[in-house]
C-alpha cells in the first residue's frame, strides 16, 4: 500500500515540477494557476503525513524558475528573491493574523494586490540604477539592465542617497496585451496566452528596442535592502514606499490594517475590484508592516518571512447559452465557442461567449443549446463552460460539413478535433497564405497580412502556386498599389522569386500539414531526397521517424492522398519552387536516434552551433534530461543536468567526445 502511495507522489512530484517549468522557464503554461495550486495542496497533504518523503527536489522546497543564459548574465542576488506562501481561505488568513498577534500585540499589516507577473530587483547605488535582475531560481537570476532601462516605470536616477536594492513586479497592462495580439493577428502569427507570459517572455529578450515597443510596466512592493540613506527604509514597510512614491517611484497600490478585519475587508475590496484594473492580479499579499517582527515567522526556504498570500477562488456565474458557433481556423479545425442568450459580468468584464474546445467535449459535457451552464474565467482571462446545471431537450449535433466551403469534415480517430482539409477554403485561405509566406516557412521578405489580404480579396490568389505567379501581374499590382508603389512591389516580387531556392523543408512547413511544423518538418526531410520521395513513404515507415508518431504520418499521408494538394505541389514545382532537400555539409547520419542534451560552458561551440552539429549528423537535441536522454554533452558549470543525468544512469561525454563520434573517431 506505502509503495503505492509512494510512487503516487513520486508521479505527482514529476507532474508539478513540469508544470513549474512549463510557467517560470518556458512562460507557456498548460494548465491554469488554479489547477496547479491545487497540485501543491494535494502534494503538501502528502508530505504533512510522509515527511521522510521530502527531498530538495520537492516543488514545496524550492522556487520554481532557473536562469536563461542566452538571455542575459547570470548575477547572484545580494537578497534571496523567494515567493509568497499561499492561502486559500479566509480562515487562513486570520489564523495567521492572530498568530503573529499572539507574539507582537502591536503588529500592524499591509494589504496590496498581487500583481500577476514576474519579479524584478533594482539595485542602486547614490540614486544611479547599477543593475536589473529577474528572480531566476531565488538563489542567481539575471542581469536585465538594459531592458529595465526602457521600461518607463523603472527610474534610471532616484533621490536617494547610498544603496537602495527595492523589489517590484514586472507586468504588461490589458491595452498593451490587446495590442500585441491584434498585431500578431494581423500578421498570421502565434498570440500570446495571457499577459503575464508576453510580460516574462518580453523582459528576456535580447533586444531591448523589442521590450520598448511591447510596452512593460513595473510596481515596486519591497524594499530588499537600504543603507546610508539617512532614512530608515527597513523599519516600516509602508512607510518605506509611501517614502519612494514621494520619490516618484511606482509602488503597488497598499494599505495599512490593524486587525483581520480590516485585512479581510480590504482582500474583499481588491477581489471586487479587480474586474475593473487595467492589468491582472492573483491575489492579494498580507505582509507584517514592521520588517524586524518578520523573522518570527518563518515559512520555509522557498517562502519570505512574514508575508502570505491569499488566492481568490475562480469566479462562476450561470448562463443559458443561445448557440453554440463553430469557426474555422488557420489550419482547418473547427473551434467551437458558446453564445450566451444574455451577457454576466465576470472578474468585471462582460462576457457573452466561452470556449467549448471540440465537439468531444460539448458533448461530454452535455453542452446544447437552450441549455443552462456554469461559466468561469480560466485563469481569470479565458471564459469557458466548465458544467451543465440544467440540460436542454435536444443534444447538440456537430457538423459534418465545412460551414464555409460546403466541404466533407473529417475527424481522426485519435483526436477530439475535426477538420476541413480543403486549402483553398476560403476561411483558411488568408491564414494559410500569410503562414506560408511566413519567417518560418517560406520567409517571404516584407509579403505581410495586409498584402495578402487584398491579394486574396481581388482574386489574384486562389491557393499558395499563384504567389509565384504574382510576376505576371506586376504592372497591375503597381497601378492599383496594392502592394505599394514601384519599389516597394518590386522588392517583395524579388523576395518571392528568392524564396524558391529554399530548402525543401521550409517548403514542406508552408504547406502546413498538420503537425508538421518548422522543427519537425526539418527532421523528417533529413530522410528523404525530395517531397515527392516523402509522398511515396507508407505509413509504417513515417511512423517511425523521429517526432513524427501515427497521427502525423496519418496527417502527412491524408495530405499527398488529396488531389488538390498534389496538383498544387506540381504546380509549385513547375513554377520552379525547390522540391528537394539540401543536405548540409559535413552532413551525416552518425548520431541518428540519439536524443542529446547538452549542458554547461562547452570549449570551442556556442550553443547555437552544437545543436546545428548534432542535428546535421542524425541527432535530436534537446533542452531536458530525462530518461529519454541517449547522452549528455557537459561542458564547464554544467549545473542540475548532469546531476539528474549521473541518477538517471546517463552517459556523459564532453565534446571533444562529441567531435570523435561525429569524425568517425572512437
Amino acid at each position: 500500500m506505502q509503495d503505492r502511495e509512494k510512487s503516487q507522489y513520486e508521479a505527482l512530484v514529476e507532474k508539478i515540477n513540469y508544470h513549474m517549468d512549463r510557467y517560470y522557464n518556458q512562460d507557456e503554461p498548460e494548465i491554469t494557476d488554479f489547477e496547479y495550486d491545487q497540485l501543491m495542496l494535494q502534494l503538501k497533504e502528502m508530505e504533512k503525513v510522509h515527511p521522510d518523503w521530502i527531498s530538495l527536489d520537492s516543488p514545496t522546497q524550492k522556487i520554481g524558475g532557473t536562469t536563461k543564459r542566452e538571455a542575459g548574465v547570470e548575477v547572484a542576488h545580494n537578497v534571496p528573491m523567494l515567493s509568497i506562501q499561499d492561502v486559500f481561505t479566509k480562515e487562513d488568513v486570520v489564523n495567521w493574523v492572530n498568530e503573529v498577534k499572539a507574539l507582537h500585540p502591536d503588529a500592524r499589516f499591509s494589504v496590496e494586490k498581487k500583481i500577476d507577473g514576474l519579479s524584478m530587483s533594482l539595485r542602486y547605488q547614490d540614486g544611479r540604477l547599477i543593475l536589473a535582475e529577474t528572480r531566476g531560481n531565488g538563489l542567481v537570476g539575471e542581469d536585465v539592465t538594459a531592458n529595465a532601462l526602457v521600461i518607463p516605470d523603472v527610474q534610471k536616477t532616484i533621490d536617494v542617497p547610498g544603496y537602495v536594492e527595492l523589489r517590484g513586479e514586472v507586468y504588461m497592462s490589458h491595452e498593451d496585451f490587446d495590442r500585441f495580439n491584434e498585431m500578431q493577428e494581423n500578421a498570421g502569427k502565434k498570440t500570446a496566452a495571457n499577459p503575464r507570459n508576453l510580460a516574462a517572455g518580453t523582459l528576456r529578450q535580447l533586444d531591448s528596442s523589442v521590450v520598448k515597443e511591447r510596452g512593460l510596466m513595473m510596481f515596486v512592493f519591497n524594499v530588499q535592502d537600504a543603507n546610508g540613506n539617512g532614512v530608515d527604509l527597513m523599519k516600516s514597510h509602508v512607510k518605506g514606499l509611501d517614502y519612494l512614491k514621494e520619490k516618484g517611484i511606482a509602488i503597488v497600490p497598499h494599505k495599512l490594517c490593524e486587525n483581520a478585519e480590516k485585512i479581510l475587508a480590504e482582500i474583499d475590496a481588491i477581489g471586487e475590484s479587480r474586474g475593473e484594473l487595467p492589468y491582472d492580479i492573483d491575489g492579494a499579499v498580507i505582509k507584517i508592516d514592521n520588517i524586524e517582527y518578520r523573522n518570527d515567522f518563518p515559512a520555509g526556504s522557498k517562502y519570505s518571512a512574514g508575508h502570505i498570500a491569499y488566492k481568490y477562488p475562480p469566479e462562476e456565474k450561470e448562463v443559458v447559452i443561445d448557440e453554440i458557433e463553430v469557426n474555422v481556423g488557420r489550419t482547418g479545425k473547427m473551434t467551437f465557442r458558446a453564445i450566451f442568450k444574455e451577457p454576466v459580468r465576470l472578474c468585471g468584464t462582460s462576457v457573452q461567449k466561452a470556449t467549448l474546445h471540440n465537439a468531444d467535449f460539448i458533448q461530454k459535457l452535455g453542452v446544447s443549446e437552450g441549455c443552462k451552464a456554469i461559466c468561469r474565467k480560466q485563469g481569470e482571462i479565458i471564459p469557458a463552460i466548465v458544467r451543465v446545471t440544467q440540460k436542454a431537450p435536444k443534444e447538440y449535433v456537430a457538423p459534418t460539413v465545412c460551414p464555409v466551403c460546403g466541404q466533407h469534415l473529417y475527424k481522426d480517430e485519435d483526436t477530439c478535433d475535426i477538420y476541413c482539409y480543403n486549402p483553398s477554403c476560403p476561411a483558411q485561405l488568408k491564414r494559410t497564405i500569410s503562414y506560408f509566406a511566413g519567417k518560418d516557412a517560406m520567409d517571404i521578405k516584407n509579403f505581410g497580412e495586409k498584402y495578402v489580404e487584398g491579394l486574396v480579396e481581388l482574386g489574384y490568389i486562389k491557393d499558395v502556386s499563384d504567389i509565384y505567379r504574382l510576376h505576371e501581374y506586376r504592372d497591375e499590382l503597381v497601378e492599383q498599389g496594392i502592394m505599394g508603389k514601384e519599389k516597394n512591389t518590386d522588392k517583395i516580387l524579388a523576395a518571392i522569386e528568392a524564396s524558391k531556392e529554399n530548402d525543401a523543408y521550409k517548403l514542406l512547413t508552408g504547406l502546413a500539414i498538420r503537425n508538421v511544423g518548422k522543427v519537425s518538418a526539418k527532421e523528417i526531410m533529413k530522410h528523404y531526397e525530395s517531397l515527392w520521395q516523402l509522398a511515396d513513404a507508407n505509413l509504417e515507415e513515417l511512423k517511425n521517424l523521429p517526432d513524427v508518431g501515427e497521427i502525423t504520418a496519418k496527417a502527412i499521408k491524408d495530405f499527398y492522398q488529396d488531389e488538390n494538394n498534389r496538383r498544387i505541389l506540381k504546380d509549385l514545382e513547375a513554377l520552379g519552387v525547390n522540391v528537394h532537400a539540401q543536405k548540409a555539409e559535413g552532413a551525416s547520419d552518425k548520431l541518428a536516434g540519439l536524443t542529446i542534451v547538452v549542458t554547461g560552458t562547452l570549449p570551442t561551440l556556442g550553443r547555437k552551433e552544437v545543436e546545428e552539429l548534432i542535428s546535421n549528423n542524425g541527432g535530436k537535441c534537446t533542452g531536458s534530461v530525462s530518461k529519454k536522454t541517449s547522452l549528455l554533452v557537459a561542458g564547464e558549470a554544467a549545473g542540475s543536468k548532469l546531476t539528474k543525468a549521473q541518477e538517471l544512469g546517463i552517459k556523459i561525454i564532453t565534446e571533444e567526445e562529441l567531435l570523435q563520434m561525429i569524425g568517425g573517431e572512437q
